[in-house]
């Protein structure tokens, strides 16, 4: 007998439910010859933080790289699963709209454009997050420059438009990748702030940082890679406890 449409997108609903909200599995990805990604599993609950941590080289980039299925590294095997969909069988378009938002270490800011243009130019194709109203409350900074040309912007102000860009779309795992690097110690408060906000609004995220410790006690949990292997993965407090295992892995 067959099923019914009812019963299988009961199944359906079923079978997502007892995945987790997001999974990587044994991800293999390459830089042509070069084998990056060893065999990489990660799963997450939905409003989860997860710190992917390493030493310079590790993997971390290259795996957010993988997830966010850019061509490079290419993804030789493995599966990636969002909310029950097969994200490795998508091209990165399909997947940013899917839910996956990559805010890159270079932030990618687009020349020519203001602050408002680069926040349009993410909304033109559905589905939309934010709307420029939200955005610019959270960010009150970019609100003042909405006007100013995007690239011209101070490091602390490029970062804060790069994740407001990225929760312009309709964000369910944002990937955020050294989003502390080269700012001023006073610019790194004002991104941790706009984190927890985006923490205590539920939004599922793997955070990859060189500020371990700072990235440790925003996470909920912790992943740490070493030669392209996770060789940890479990609460974030106890890496913070662990001071062997900071030092073998971490140096810190």
């Amino acid at each position: 007998m067959t099923e019914t449409a009812a019963a299988m997108d009961a199944k359906t609903e079923t079978q997502k439910a007892s995945r987790p909200f997001f999974e990587a599995h044994d991800l293999h990805a390459y830089y042509g010859e070069s084998y990056i990604v060893q065999g990489v599993s990660l799963s997450m609950q939905e409003g989860e933080i997860l710190a992917l941590l390493g030493r310079n080289g590790a993997g971390k980039t290259s795996t957010l790289r993988a997830i966010a299925r850019l061509a490079e590294p290419e993804l030789k095997s493995g599966e990636i699963w969002l909310n029950g969909e097969p994200l490795h069988t998508m091209q990165a378009w399909q997947a940013a709209r899917r839910g996956i938002q990559l805010v890159p270490e270079d932030r990618r800011i687009i020349g020519g454009l203001t602050v408002e243009e680069n926040l349009k130019l993410a909304q033109i194709a559905e589905p939309r997050g934010w709307p420029l109203e939200k955005i610019y409350e959270h960010f009150p900074r970019l609100a003042e420059r909405r006007d100013q040309e995007g690239i011209t912007l101070s490091g602390g102000e490029q970062q804060m438009l790069a994740v407001a860009r990225a929760l312009a779309r309709d964000v369910k795992l944002l990937l955020l990748d050294e989003p502390y690097e080269g700012l001023a110690p006073v610019i790194v408060q004002e991104i941790e702030k706009i984190l927890q906000s985006i923490k205590e609004m539920g939004i599922t995220t793997i955070l990859v940082e060189q500020n371990a410790i700072a990235a440790l006690q925003l996470a909920d949990r912790a992943a740490i890679l070493d030669m392209g292997q996770i060789v940890f993965d479990g609460s974030a407090q106890e890496v913070l406890d662990d001071e062997e295992l900071r030092q073998r892995y971490l140096a810190i």
